[in-house]
């Protein structure tokens, strides 16, 4: 039950579109082998674990360990399974850029053909997104977010940050049944190469923390920022705040914060406008008038069939590709009409 996060080295560059079409190809077939041998709930698990979802990225020929392999392989799996949602019960919604922000419209509208109900899923997503973005702050800024989900209701995220300064990309994982809070460690496992001092408010140690900021921040705003003011004039900079605050603008945030009264530090953190930097700021008040210390705490800890886009281990080999559709596709339809001689072989693999 692996989700969690997954880092990688910025290379820039796209697939070319000859490699593009034939990823769309192989991963619907991959998807609809998986949901067909195992459902569509375990293809969410698998695509939220990224040991899983990285060799997925190797097996349709793009680089290993790419920036870029999140945005590709999403891209292709949309794509790819665009016409036949519908019949895997997954339904696919955001990606790159703009896309993302159209995350939102896009499950309301897939929402209604199913008639479900679809806010409990777009604050699914949009908690996330906040959760990865503002409470986990390691210096990647969200620019790529997809949420999946199937029929019953399952999700899963997959969403990447881009630090500018060291040109690292981290990729962060969800999965709706390992979240069992989505402000305490809600990703169950994690995975990178590099780690790094910064400030982790969704850390099991921050709990008082968070406990205590959620109460600042219900206070009145005057009072908040005459403390502010003491605490900005020190010599020494606390890690927490490395940015000035501009009292107007936190002023307005606090009273915003102080009308709503927020019950806990998730309904506080869904504010609009509660971001990184009033997290960081209250949350070093907490500290200093309060004794409360959040986390520092990194949450990182620490498969070829196709060759990569760039070569290495080797070239993508076009004929085998083909082949490789060829018999998934085959597989499928026989599957579809009780032959499923094809996906025992591929079982016997280790291939599902």
């Amino acid at each position: 039950m692996r989700t969690g996060i997954a880092e990688m080295p910025l290379h820039y560059g796209k697939a070319p579109r000859w490699l593009f079409e034939k990823m769309v190809k192989l991963s619907r077939a991959i998807i609809e082998v998986a949901v067909i041998e195992k459902g569509a709930n375990e293809f969410l698990r698998r695509i939220s674990d990224p040991f899983w979802f990285q060799a997925f990225g190797s097996v349709l020929g793009f680089d290993w360990h790419s920036s870029g392999v999140t945005t590709t392989v999403c891209g292709a799996m949309k794509q790819g399974t665009k016409d036949i949602s519908k019949e895997l019960g997954i339904y696919f919604c955001g990606g790159k850029g703009g896309a993302s922000r159209k995350t939102p419209v896009q499950i309301q509208k897939i929402s209604e053909r199913l008639a479900m109900n679809p806010i409990r899923l777009i604050y699914a997503s949009k908690l996330s997104a906040k959760v990865d973005n503002t409470c986990v702050q390691d210096g990647y800024n969200l620019y790529h977010h997809m949420f999946i989900f199937t029929k019953d209701g399952n999700w899963s995220v997959i969403q990447q940050g881009m630090n500018p300064e060291n040109h690292i990309a981290r990729r962060y994982h969800w999965l709706s049944s390992n979240v069992k809070s989505y402000t305490c460690e809600p990703h169950t496992a994690i995975c990178c190469e590099r780690k790094q001092a910064c400030l982790n408010m969704v850390a099991l140690e921050s709990k008082s923390s968070r406990n205590i900021v959620t109460t600042i921040a219900k206070e009145h705003p005057d009072q908040i920022l005459k403390e502010t003011k003491k605490i900005l004039r020190m010599p020494t900079r606390h890690p927490v705040v490395n940015l000035d605050i501009n009292p107007k603008y936190f002023h307005k945030i606090l009273l915003k914060t102080y009308e709503q009264s927020p019950d806990n530090f998730e309904k506080l953190i869904s504010i609009q406008g509660v971001g990184p930097k009033t997290i960081r700021a209250l949350a070093l008040i907490g500290e200093l008038l309060y004794g409360e210390t959040p986390s520092f705490r990194d949450p990182a800890r620490y498969s070829f069939a196709h060759g990569g886009k760039d070569g290495y281990p080797f070239p993508v080999n076009k004929k085998t590709y083909n082949n490789s559709i060829a018999f998934l596709e085959s597989a499928i339809k026989k599957a579809k009409i009780g032959q499923t001689d094809k996906l025992k072989a591929l079982k016997r693999l280790t291939f599902i």
